[in-house]
């Protein structure tokens, strides 16, 4: 399945360079309504091993979860391990899966940062804005930010700050487990992200999208993967 890139940039660029590239797409992203609910959701994560990344998507269907699609790409990596920076290592990789899918995914929920970063484009963010596509960040550590601890209770949230600005939620997924940090990436809200979220997760921690993911990259990179 082919994607227009919108605001395609080059990949082999400086790290300077690279921020200028965030500085620049960052004030493109839009935090609004879905235009209909989503039947289709695609959780993507990536590995590297040894200068080579791979990317897995998986396709499930609302409201049961049925995986309906998946793929994976495997490919070298250019651009050096910069915290921060991690989309220049793994959006090219993330798009060459999206392109092997038959079903096109109407969400992407990724193992990332959306706006929850320090320059307010995390990858998913930045896959957000290069496919013009609802896209939600669902990070399993806080990259930036405060907060103060959600209830122990499935479904409980906490605000998560940068300075005073709100950039995501801390998200209790499962009862009395680490929550994972919710955010933006694009054309979405930070309450829909939320909920989608929780829509998504069954009796794990992640949600299904991004566990099935996680799981199918992990068996592609095999041990040794960085996280």
């Amino acid at each position: 399945m082919a994607w227009t890139l919108h605001h395609a940039h080059r990949w082999d660029v400086s790290v300077p360079e690279a921020i200028r590239i965030q500085e620049q797409l960052a004030p493109l992203v839009r935090e609004e309504p879905l235009p209909a609910a989503p039947t289709l959701v695609a959780g993507v994560d990536m590995s590297v091993r040894q200068q080579r990344v791979q990317a897995a998507v998986v396709v499930l269907r609302l409201p049961d979860l049925t995986v309906v699609d998946q793929a994976i790409w495997r490919g070298p990596v250019d651009f050096p391990y910069v915290p921060g920076l991690l989309s220049f290592r793994e959006v090219p990789a993330v798009i060459a899966a999206l392109e092997r899918l038959q079903a096109r995914p109407d969400v992407i929920l990724a193992d990332a940062q959306g706006r929850a970063h320090p320059r307010r484009l995390g990858l998913a963010s930045h896959l957000g804005v290069l496919l013009d596509l609802p896209t939600v960040g669902v990070a399993k550590s806080r990259l930036v930010g405060t907060h103060e601890p959600p209830g122990p209770e499935k479904g409980a949230t906490a605000p998560l700050f940068h300075g005073e600005e709100l950039v995501g939620m801390v998200v209790r997924t499962r009862a009395s487990v680490r929550p994972v940090f919710v955010s933006v990436g694009h054309r979405i809200t930070l309450d829909q992200a939320v909920a989608l979220t929780l829509a998504c997760t069954t009796r794990y921690r992640l949600p299904e999208p991004t566990r099935l993911a996680h799981l199918a990259s992990r068996r592609a990179a095999g041990p040794n993967q960085e996280a």
